[in-house]
C-alpha cells in the first residue's frame, strides 16, 4: 500500500491555551486524541508503518500511543532537539526537515509515503489518491479542497493546470492577491526521490519551501481535488466548531461512546446525578465518573469530561468541559471551552483561575 508519517512537532500557537500543556494532536474529540483518529483512519486503508516526528510536549504523544500495536499499527518517533545549555530542549525542523532527519538516520521512506498533518480529521479514499498519484506518474502531490475566497490567508493555496499539474503555490494569501482557492490540506504523497530535494540538517517546510523548489525544478507536482471531509482544528473558534458538530452526530466514523440513558444523553461508567431536578437536552455526553448536582442544566451539544464535578444550580450550554474539571454553585457558562485551568470562549478569549478580572469562577482541578 503505502508507508504513513503525521506531523506532529509543531508547538500549536494558534490553539492555545489548549495545547500549552498538551501537544497539539493529543487535542480530545470525545475524549480520544485527533491523532488516534488518523491512526485509526490510516490503518483502515492498510497504511500499516508510520513515522511521527515530535517535538514538544513529545512524552504524552509516545506515551499514549506506544507502538501502535492497539490499532494495528507500526508506530516510530524521530524526536526534533538540540542541545542548549547542557540540556535537550524541542526544536522542531519543519515539516519536511522532519522527514529529511528520518531519511538520513534510518532510509524509512523508500516507498510511497502518505503524509498527514496531525491537527485534523479527515475521510480521504487513501486508496483512490494512491491510485491517483500512480496513474500520473506525480512525484509529489497535494490533495485540496475549494474554501470560499474570504478563507484563504488560512491556508496554502495551490495553483494548478486543468490536468492538476502544479504551476504555483502561495503560503496564505491575502483574498485580493489569491491566484486559487484550493486550499492545500495538508495532506501530501511523496515519492522516496523527493527527500533528497530537501537539505540535510536544517529546517525546511513543506508549503513554503519544498513545494516552489518541485514548481522550479519543474518535476511531476499535481493537485488531487477529491471529495472528502477535512475538518481542521487550526484555530480555537475550529476547535469549539469541530466538537459541536461532533455532538450533532454530523461527522462520520465517530459515535457518542457510552449509554444512551434518555433521548440525547450518553452517560459513561459510574455517574451521579441528580436526575429528579437536573435539566440535560441534548445532545449531552457525561464522562465516567461524572457528578451532576440538583438544580443544574446542562443544554448541549455539550461534552463534560470524565471525573468533572458540576455544582447545584450551575446552567451550562453548549460547552466543552475537560476532565476532572469542578464548576461552582450558580455559574452560568455558554459556549466555552473549560478546563480546571482556564476557560476560553468560542471567540479564543482566555480567562485563567485566579484572574481578579475575571468574570467566572469555576472551581478547583478536583473534587
Amino acid at each position: 500500500m503505502a508507508k504513513g508519517m503525521i506531523l506532529a512537532a509543531g508547538q500549536g500557537t494558534r490553539v492555545r491555551p489548549l495545547t500549552k500543556s498538551m501537544p497539539k494532536p493529543m487535542v480530545p474529540i470525545l475524549g480520544k486524541p485527533v491523532m488516534e483518529y488518523l491512526i485509526e483512519h490510516m490503518a483502515r486503508y492498510g497504511v500499516r508503518d508510520v513515522m511521527v516526528n515530535v517535538a514538544f510536549n513529545h512524552r504524552k504523544i509516545e506515551n499514549y500511543f506506544g507502538d501502535g500495536r492497539r490499532w494495528g499499527v507500526n508506530l516510530g518517533y524521530s524526536f526534533e532537539g538540540a542541545r542548549e545549555h547542557g540540556e535537550i530542549v524541542p526544536k522542531a525542523m519543519g515539516s519536511a526537515g522532519g522527514m529529511r532527519k528520518i531519511q538520513d538516520f534510518g532510509g524509512f521512506f523508500d516507498e510511497t509515503t502518505l503524509v498527514i498533518c496531525g491537527d485534523a480529521l479527515v475521510d480521504l479514499d487513501i486508496a483512490a489518491a494512491l491510485r491517483e498519484h500512480h496513474e500520473k506518474g506525480a512525484l509529489a502531490s497535494v490533495v485540496t479542497l475549494e474554501v470560499p475566497l474570504a478563507d484563504v490567508p488560512n491556508y496554502g493555496v495551490v495553483v494548478a493546470d486543468d490536468n492538476g499539474r502544479v504551476l504555483s503555490f502561495q503560503e496564505k494569501p491575502k483574498p485580493a492577491e489569491a491566484k486559487s482557492r484550493l486550499a492545500s490540506t495538508g495532506i501530501y504523497l511523496f515519492e522516496p526521490a523527493v527527500l533528497d530535494l530537501i537539505p540535510p540538517g536544517v529546517p525546511f517546510d513543506i508549503g513554503s519551501e519544498l513545494f516552489p523548489l518541485l514548481v522550479e525544478k519543474g518535476l511531476p507536482f499535481y493537485a488531487q481535488q477529491r471529495p472528502f471531509n477535512w475538518i481542521d482544528i487550526g484555530r480555537l473558534s475550529d476547535y469549539w466548531e469541530v466538537s459541536q458538530r461532533v455532538l450533532r452526530g454530523e461527522v462520520e466514523q465517530m459515535e457518542m461512546p457510552g449509554e444512551e440513558v434518555a433521548p440525547g444523553v450518553w452517560v459513561g461508567l459510574n455517574t451521579a446525578v441528580a436526575w429528579e431536578s437536573a435539566k440535560l437536552v441534548g445532545p449531552v455526553y457525561l464522562g465516567s465518573n461524572v457528578r451532576i448536582d440538583p438544580g443544574v442544566s446542562i443544554i448541549g451539544p455539550a461534552w463534560i469530561g470524565h471525573g468533572s464535578h458540576i455544582r447545584s444550580g450551575t446552567r451550562i450550554e453548549r460547552c466543552i468541559v475537560f476532565e476532572y474539571t469542578r464548576i461552582g454553585d450558580t455559574q452560568h457558562l455558554s459556549e466555552m471551552i473549560v478546563s480546571p485551568q482556564y476557560c476560553v470562549g468560542r471567540d479564543g478569549v482566555a480567562h485563567y483561575l485566579g484572574e481578579d478580572d475575571s468574570p467566572y469562577r469555576w472551581g478547583d482541578a478536583r473534587g
